[in-house]
C-alpha cells in the first residue's frame, strides 16, 4: 500500500467513525424523546463535541492530502465526495441533539400525542445510517442509492405529523405550545434524514461520477 492508499483508507475509516457517532446521537435522541431519559441530551451532547473535531480533523487531512499526493480521477473524487459529505455527517448529529435537547423539554409536560410517528422516523433514521456506514466501507453505490431511498418514508411520516398536529392546534389552542415544539421535533428529523441522503448522493458520486 502506498502513501496516497494509506491516506485514503484512514479518510474513510475516520469518516466511517464519525458516522457512528451520529448513529449513536440518533439513539440518544430517541431515548430523550421516546423514553425521557434524562441524561440522554448531556450524552448526546457528548457525542457533538466528539463530531465536531473528528470534521474539523479530517477537514485538514483531506485538504493536506490533495496538496501533497496530488490524486486524480477516483481518488480525487473521493477526498472531494469526503470533504463534502462532513457538514452532511455533522448536521445530521446537530439535528440529532436538537431532537434530544428537545425531547427533555416535551418531558416535563404530558404529551400532546403519542410518538409512535416520530420513533419511526428514528428507527429509519438508524437504518439509514447503518446502511451508509456499509456503502461507505463496501464502496458500494447500489447500497448508497437503497439508503438514500429510505428519506422517502421520512419525508412521508412527516408530512402525516404535520398534518395531525395543525388539526390539534386548530381543535384546541391549550396544545399550541407544544404543538408547535413537536413540529420543530418533526422538521429537525426531517432535515436529519435530507442530510444522509446528501451523504448518499456524494458517495454516489465517488464511486460512479453520476450526480444525483
Amino acid at each position: 500500500m502506498n502513501a496516497l492508499e494509506e491516506d485514503l483508507q484512514s479518510i474513510s475509516a475516520e469518516t466511517v467513525r464519525m458516522l457512528s457517532m451520529v448513529r449513536e446521537s440518533i439513539g440518544f435522541a430517541k431515548a430523550a424523546l421516546i423514553d425521557a431519559e434524562p441524561d440522554a441530551a448531556s450524552r448526546c451532547a457528548d457525542n457533538d463535541a466528539q463530531i465536531d473535531a473528528i470534521q474539523a480533523s479530517l477537514e485538514q487531512q483531506i485538504l493536506t492530502v490533495i496538496a501533497r499526493r496530488q490524486p486524480a480521477a477516483r481518488d480525487l473524487r473521493f477526498l472531494g465526495a469526503m470533504h463534502r459529505a462532513l457538514a452532511d455527517i455533522e448536521r445530521a448529529g446537530d439535528y440529532a441533539l436538537h431532537v434530544a435537547r428537545a425531547g427533555i423539554e416535551l418531558a416535563a409536560n404530558p404529551p400532546v400525542k403519542k410518538y409512535i410517528d416520530m420513533k419511526r422516523i428514528l428507527e429509519v433514521e438508524e437504518a439509514m445510517v447503518d446502511a451508509t456506514i456499509a456503502a461507505l466501507a463496501e464502496e458500494s453505490a447500489d447500497q448508497a442509492r437503497e439508503a438514500r431511498a429510505m428519506d422517502g418514508e421520512i419525508d412521508e411520516l412527516y408530512e402525516q405529523i404535520q398534518r395531525e398536529l395543525l388539526t390539534y392546534m386548530l381543535e384546541n389552542s391549550k396544545t399550541i405550545t407544544a404543538a408547535t415544539q413537536l413540529l420543530a421535533v418533526g422538521r429537525y428529523l426531517e432535515r436529519l434524514g435530507d442530510h444522509v441522503e446528501n451523504v448518499n448522493e456524494h458517495i454516489v458520486f465517488w464511486l460512479t461520477a453520476e450526480r444525483i
